[in-house]
């Protein structure tokens, strides 16, 4: 689960990292009384707008049809009411969003922290997410913060530092050392990032995050360490543990049709193809889009309806599939194990009639516990559903489906 900037930094406070303090605001008059109040604390003539989204690459990013940028530095109170009015309920682009975009609905506004004093501040980046290879959570570092840690990896990877970390042993104090000392730091600055990256992986651990981002982490010019901006990507699966973070959940900035197919217990990603499907298992379902794309097709989505597929999670896989206006075809792909191949049939034959006339063609391949009941169930229904019991035939179908697209 993605959170946003000022969420992850209000988790990181809690741990003892020091972040870049900021008041979140909805509308532009709360975004100048916040401006207000961190210039009174900070003594500081400047803030930073910046835009509240799910997605990296905001300081670059553009508003739709504007040259706002996603992340503004204000030099008054009238600009913050100016860079607020450009950007909350506009729609900011970046390289991640893709050319859709996606909605500002808040801003942070930040305090400046690029303040004169005995030496140059310096932008650095840190990331912390597992290493799936060894089994290790690893510890990234790098001099070049401020820049996409993949194209530093792609054009300078010896400027990536690595460390990684036992988990069943932690991290130890010489590894928070050798972070410092391979970021090129001395003296309190160095002391300071060893305390920052000791926070920073016990906060990781702690709220059983999949990913933390620091990007950039900043070394002001009085040598402190401290977070300028904070990506955090938490494991749904240990969200059970922890429900404040649960509550942490901004449904406005994911997909409608994810989020409804959360709300139906079923796992849905949508795609960008021409045939949806339907299938119950993970495993199953990548076999199903790997068959969708040797038919010549292209998968419009991963739905896996779980092991108990009935008339209920039939009918609202067929609702969310058929809000995409690309589908122009349905594959249901069912093995019969925990759930019998005729009640699976019986529930896309019901789902069907309480939707109604369905306008694209529907391919039901079943196969396992009474697959053959299953397709006689299917074929006798009168509706305009193909059935397949083996992979081949269900191939076939969609190739057919597809040549008429």
């Amino acid at each position: 689960m993605n959170i946003h900037e000022y969420q992850g930094k209000e988790i990181l406070k809690r741990y003892g990292v020091r972040i870049q303090e900021g008041i979140v605001a909805e509308s532009p008059d709360k975004a100048v009384e916040a401006a207000k109040q961190i210039m009174a604390q900070t003594n500081s003539k400047f803030v930073v707008v910046k835009s509240q989204i799910h997605a990296g690459g905001r300081g670059k990013g553009k508003v739709q049809g504007s040259e706002q940028r996603g992340v503004a530095l204000a030099k008054s109170v009238e600009d913050v009411r100016q860079i607020s009015e450009n950007l909350i309920g506009k729609v900011l682009v970046t390289h991640q969003t893709g050319p859709e975009g996606k909605k500002v609905n808040k801003v942070l506004v930040a305090q400046d922290v690029f303040y004169p004093g005995e030496s140059e501040p310096k932008e650095m980046y840190l990331g912390i997410l597992l290493d799936r290879s060894k089994a290790c959570n690893v510890i990234m570092a790098s001099t070049e913060g401020g820049m996409d840690i993949e194209e530093v990896a792609e054009k300078t990877p010896e400027k990536i530092v690595k460390e990684w970390i036992d988990p069943a042993v932690g991290l130890q104090a010489f590894q928070a050392r050798k972070i410092a000392f391979g970021l090129g730091l001395q003296g309190e600055a160095f002391k300071e990032m060893v305390k920052f990256v000791t926070s920073l992986y016990k906060a990781y651990v702690d709220t059983d995050a999949s990913m933390f981002e620091i990007n950039p982490v900043l070394k002001t010019s009085d040598n402190k360490i401290l977070a300028v901006d904070a990506k955090v990507n938490l494991d749904d699966n240990a969200l059970y543990r922890h429900p404040d973070l649960a509550n942490l959940r901004d449904i406005t900035e994911e997909d409608p049709l994810e989020v409804e197919a959360s709300s139906n217990d079923l796992n849905y990603v949508k795609l960008d193809g021409n045939v949806g499907c339907m299938v119950n298992g993970a495993g199953l379902a990548m076999a199903t889009m790997d068959i969708i794309k040797l038919s010549g097709g292209e998968p419009a989505n991963f739905l896996d309806v779980g092991g108990g597929a009935n008339a209920k999670t039939v009918e609202a896989g067929f609702r969310i599939i058929l809000k995409d206006p690309n589908v122009k075809a349905i594959l249901i792909n069912i093995f019969g194990g925990i759930v019998r191949c005729d009640r699976v049939a019986t529930g896309v034959v019901e789902a069907y009639k309480a939707i109604g006339d369905i306008p694209v063609p529907i391919i039901v391949r079943l196969q396992g516990t009474n697959a053959a009941e299953g397709a006689k169930i299917i074929d006798e229904s009168g509706l305009k559903v193909q059935s397949a019991v083996e992979l081949k035939e269900a191939a076939e179908k969609v190739r057919a489906v597809v040549a008429n697209l």
